[in-house]
């Protein structure tokens, strides 16, 4: 039986770095002679706190550790949606889903009139480039759009995976490719969108890495059961590969003597593919893993409880390149809190949403919601509850008949921990995180996430929690009215627009038409 290490790397990559600590602190002097670069990674599917710097048994993540070492490690990172397309679009933006139009929501366009960060860097003299997943899943191109929105692509380079469901793009030699592309000491933004650990997983990879049962925590809003332990360890290992490419990235950096002076981000586009997770705005849907370090210029080995929202990473971007935001972004920059030149990032609380994610119902509707979160609260406000959250029961074949009740509900990936939950949904221990996963949902939610992460307790109708949640209320008023959400102003003839944005990549559907009375 194989150690990951002996699976994933040969010796001669293993990146020495995350094993002897922090890197001595170059003089600021000689790191201000050049522009910075900017390392930008961010996973697919992987919720906080799934990352060996927060302490999490499911992955051993040495890469990630090393960056949150000689950087900041962030408690508090959210996405602006639980799904790639939307928030991936947000982080490019510096804006909220729902003011990008169909670039807000899943599988659509992405309308060239939103400028990028990656574009404003490239104008600024960047080489600038991405390997992997940039934005997506959607046609970028039937705007006008010459390339991916994260960057030209670098996906060339292949490499024989280690275990099936894992992507056969070479990140490392993508990027070694990118950067022998680049002007003799010019800058450089390069985007690695690692495509784990998003789903299809090879069942039981997590065996062939050494890894046992009682390695994997499970989360209150998932049954305690062998098939969900295995599920989240096969989770885990696409997490330890995706990481041990960062490492060979890293180890690139200081081969070629920009580590230090390259500001990189790690982090997630949205929550771990699992039921009341990823495509929801519950805690494991929004809430990320995030690292961020730039030797000599931030302090290292700094654990923040801050808030951080997808929309800050564009500011904080340009504005270590020294590009002004100039109003155009909602989001903030982060420098100054990293650099210590203020004692916090100015949130208080941050917000989320969500539009159509899959083709799950009826005329390929979404469900809407809102989410706010503070630090000991999550309120969420769903637009339309008579729909069902997870997607129409059963969906209708290409012969026009009806499939079997329970055999659909798309906008939970397909997975052996949703199989377990469905096929044992009559017992009566698990029915309960069936209806978690797939039951329609009130007007709105309100969860104390300090105490139930699991989001398994709706404080709505708690009279001990009335001024909390008119308090939240206002706040998410005051958010949507300023941001001019469609959802929120109440125009009938703007309301669902968001129904009218097409669906451009994935499986197209066909559901029955809901009862009145639903």
């Amino acid at each position: 039986m194989f150690h990951l290490k002996e699976i994933f790397m040969n010796s001669k990559h293993i990146f020495l770095s995350t094993l002897v600590g922090p890197l001595v602190i170059p003089s600021l002097n000689a790191a201000e002679t050049n522009r910075p670069n900017i390392l930008f990674v961010i996973s697919d599917d992987q919720s906080y706190p799934h990352a060996s710097a927060y302490g999490s048994p499911i992955a051993k993540t040495p890469a990630f550790d090393f960056v949150a070492r000689n950087g900041w490690l962030f408690n508090n990172a959210f996405v602006t949606s639980p799904g790639s397309s939307p928030s991936r679009a947000s982080i490019l933006t510096g804006l909220y889903p729902w003011q990008i139009a169909e670039a807000g929501t899943h599988a659509s366009s992405f309308p060239a009139e939103y400028k990028c960060f990656p574009d404003i860097l490239a104008e600024a003299g960047y080489h600038v480039g991405c390997t992997g997943k940039g934005w997506g899943p959607g046609d970028w191109k039937i705007s006008g759009r010459k390339h991916n929105p994260a960057g030209p692509e670098y996906n060339k380079r292949h490499i024989q995976p280690p275990f099936k469901g894992v992507s056969n793009t070479d990140y490392y030699q993508n990027f070694k490719e990118f950067l022998h592309a680049r002007k003799e000491k010019q800058p450089f933004y390069f985007w690695v969108g690692s495509r784990e650990p998003h789903r299809p997983y090879e069942k039981n990879s997590w065996k062939k890495a050494n890894r046992k049962l009682a390695d994997a925590k499970v989360p209150s809003f998932l049954p305690d059961k062998e098939a969900i332990k295995g599920d989240l360890l096969d989770y885990g290992t696409e997490i330890e590969w995706y990481d041990s490419q960062l490492s060979r990235i890293l180890d690139t950096l200081k081969e070629e003597g920009e580590l230090e002076n390259t500001l990189i981000i790690v982090m997630a586009d949205n929550g771990m593919p699992f039921p009341a997770a990823k495509a929801t705005c519950f805690e494991y849907g929004i809430h990320i893993p995030m690292a961020i370090c730039w030797i000599g210029k931030i302090n290292e080995g700094g654990i923040s409880d801050e808030f951080v929202s997808g929309v800050d990473l564009a500011p904080t971007i340009l504005d270590a390149v020294g590009i002004p935001n100039k109003g155009q972004m909602i989001g903030i920059s982060l420098l100054p809190y990293l650099q210590k030149k203020r004692k916090d990032t100015g949130r208080t609380m941050v917000f989320a949403g969500r539009e159509r994610h899959a083709s799950a119902r009826y005329n390929n509707w979404g469900y809407p919601s809102r989410a706010l979160r503070t630090k000991d609260f999550l309120y969420i406000r769903n637009f339309r509850p008579e729909r069902w959250p997870a997607g129409d029961p059963c969906a209708i074949d290409k012969k026009g008949k009806l499939e079997a009740m329970h055999s659909a509900y798309y906008d939970i990936d397909q997975c052996p921990a949703w199989d377990f939950i469905v096929s044992n949904r009559d017992d009566r221990e698990i029915y309960p995180y069936f209806l978690k996963a797939a039951g329609k949902r009130p007007y709105e939610e309100l969860y104390n996430v300090s105490t139930d992460p699991g989001c398994l307790h709706n404080l709505v109708g708690n009279g001990k929690c009335t001024e909390k949640l008119n308090n939240l209320r206002k706040e998410m008023d005051k958010l949507l009215k300023k941001t001019k959400d469609t959802r929120y102003l109440d125009d009938p003839t703007q309301d669902d627009i968001w129904e009218t944005y097409p669906r451009l990549s994935g499986a197209m559907r066909t559901f029955p038409a809901p009862l009145l009375t639903d």
